[in-house]
């Protein structure tokens, strides 16, 4: 199943537990295949260092490395026209349009509004668990 995270979920995914975390495990092991852009990649970036100076103790370096090599990478082309409220957001809009991805996992309003939109189903990190992974305790 491939999926396209949302920088809240990813950044959440790195510094904390909880869904998000889950949803990354996952991914490391092999249960979900991330797709990213160029633009995605680098605003997990971005966000990921800003955070990191907060949280000295998380090296972000390595995540970051790996999905340069694991994730599937897409050249996603800008959409045509603002869809979401917020266009910054769109960014992860084209990624799955241009990967025929029908999956993003966000906790931003902005982009849960839009579930449907062309086919693609926008779900919070919990649900996206509760629906499609199975956790095993420890």
């Amino acid at each position: 199943m491939k999926i396209v995270l949302d920088t809240n979920v990813f950044i959440s995914g790195v510094f904390f537990s909880g869904p998000p975390y889950h949803i990354l495990k996952s991914w490391r092991d092999g249960k979900v295949q991330l797709v990213v852009s160029k633009e995605i990649l680098e605003e997990y970036q971005r966000v990921g260092e800003i955070l990191a100076e907060r949280f000295s103790e998380v090296n972000l370096d390595p995540i970051i490395e790996l999905i340069a090599v694991k994730a599937e990478l897409v050249l996603s082309p800008n959409l045509p026209d603002p869809i979401c409220d917020d266009p910054d957001d769109d960014k992860f809009l084209a990624c799955a349009l241009k990967s025929k991805n029908k999956l993003i996992i966000s906790g931003d309003k902005h982009l849960l509004r839009l579930s449907g939109y062309q086919g693609i189903e926008i779900i919070r990190p919990r649900r996206f668990v509760d629906k499609y992974l199975i956790i095993e305790s420890s």
